[in-house]
């Protein structure tokens, strides 16, 4: 088997999804991994150290993607690398189809395996690939709200933890999840007031456990989603359904009744975001106001700590990518149902329902 690794080009990406270590466990198991060249260098991995574990280095994409039996990516294939794909391949990555129906045609029309690493499950039906870029997000969310509340950005000048005598910011998250969890964590450990709403009370039982009365936990619905909003300083969209469109749970009205210079950072981007004025954005431009409201939606957040999220990745992945190099893809996919749930394209069709029925098709 040939593992191709591509340099990420969406941009603002820094992460790879191999890392020197895991090259060097594929091609031990008999695996050749052709990489591209300084494909993991803006995650700390230089060409040398890939030699080093056993890969061969390409100078091009178009090579990588023409030899390999299965690409290894972080994030979705873009236009721009369409017409690399080769008939009956199989691309291992995040594909978040359901915000993509462009790329969801793509790979049913040049017969592509698309294995998402957003619908692998475990044996307790958790998600194991999406939870390490999941907790990532999570803190970072907190990080950037902080930034871009800052007053030479457009936000209201809120300090988050406050000082002594004032008080502090607000946040609230909306989806208590493991990127809405890890949100709570951050915004608590800075001394921010926050308020968390789920529909499942009993991982709101958790996190009231955990907190000691310290954060304050709400029931999701409308008309406490509504007061919440309108009082906070930093809102945080965390709402994910597995492979389908996230819900709108934020409407344009509840986000024109928020303090002017408030922020709104949309972890849910990905999945087209939980919030009713949201639309991506990027490293590049990762801001834009809209009702006096700052909007942060850049679906590859984690990039920002590209070697912790290619740690954190590379990690949750290797065990799949060693079962597929000893086991050969079809074996692998056969005997380990989990793995078998990252499959969403195959043999011309969209076989994951629920994203079939976010892009309207299953057949392009």
């Amino acid at each position: 088997m040939i593992i191709g690794v591509p340099r990420e080009i969406k941009t603002g990406e820094k992460r790879v999804s191999m890392t020197p270590s895991l090259c060097r466990r594929a091609t031990a198991l008999g695996a050749k991994v052709l990489l591209e060249k300084n494909a993991g260098l803006t995650a700390g991995f230089t060409d040398a150290e890939y030699k080093a574990a056993g890969a061969s280095l390409a100078a091009t994409a178009e090579k990588v993607w023409r030899s390999a039996d299965l690409i290894l990516k972080v994030k979705e294939p873009l236009e721009a690398e369409y017409g690399h794909m080769r008939e009956g391949q199989a691309i291992f990555t995040y594909l978040h189809l359901a915000a993509g129906p462009a790329l969801a045609r793509q790979l049913c029309r040049r017969n592509i395996l698309g294995i998402a690493y957003e619908t692998v499950e475990g044996n307790d039906g958790s998600f194991p690939l999406l939870k390490p870029m999941s907790q990532i997000a999570g803190r970072l969310a907190i990080q950037l709200g902080a930034y871009f509340l800052q007053s030479q950005y457009g936000g209201s000048g809120v300090l988050l933890g406050g000082i002594p005598g004032t008080m502090p910011g607000h946040v609230v998250v909306v989806g208590a999840g493991n990127s809405g969890a890890h949100a709570v964590q951050m915004a608590a450990g800075m001394g921010a007031r926050v308020t968390v709403l789920d529909l499942d009370t009993r991982k709101l039982e958790l996190l009231d456990t955990e907190y000691r009365g310290r954060i304050v936990t709400l029931v999701s619905n409308p008309a406490n989603i509504e007061h919440a909003v309108s009082d906070c300083d930093l809102l945080i969209g965390a709402v994910l359904i597995p492979a389908a469109r996230a819900p709108i749970v934020v409407s344009a009205e509840m986000v024109r009744r928020m303090r002017p210079g408030s922020v709104i950072v949309d972890i849910a981007i990905d999945q087209g975001g939980c919030i009713e004025t949201i639309r991506a954005t990027s490293h590049e431009k990762p801001v834009y106001q809209l009702h006096g409201v700052n909007h942060y939606a850049v679906p590859n957040m984690p990039a920002l700590v590209g070697r912790t999220s290619t740690m954190g990745l590379t990690q949750a992945t290797e065990p799949y990518v060693c079962m597929i190099v000893q086991k050969g893809l079809e074996r692998a996919l056969a005997e380990h149902k989990g793995l078998a749930k990252g499959v969403n394209t195959r043999g011309g069709r969209i076989v994951y329902e629920e994203v079939a029925k976010a892009v309207g098709f299953d057949r392009a």
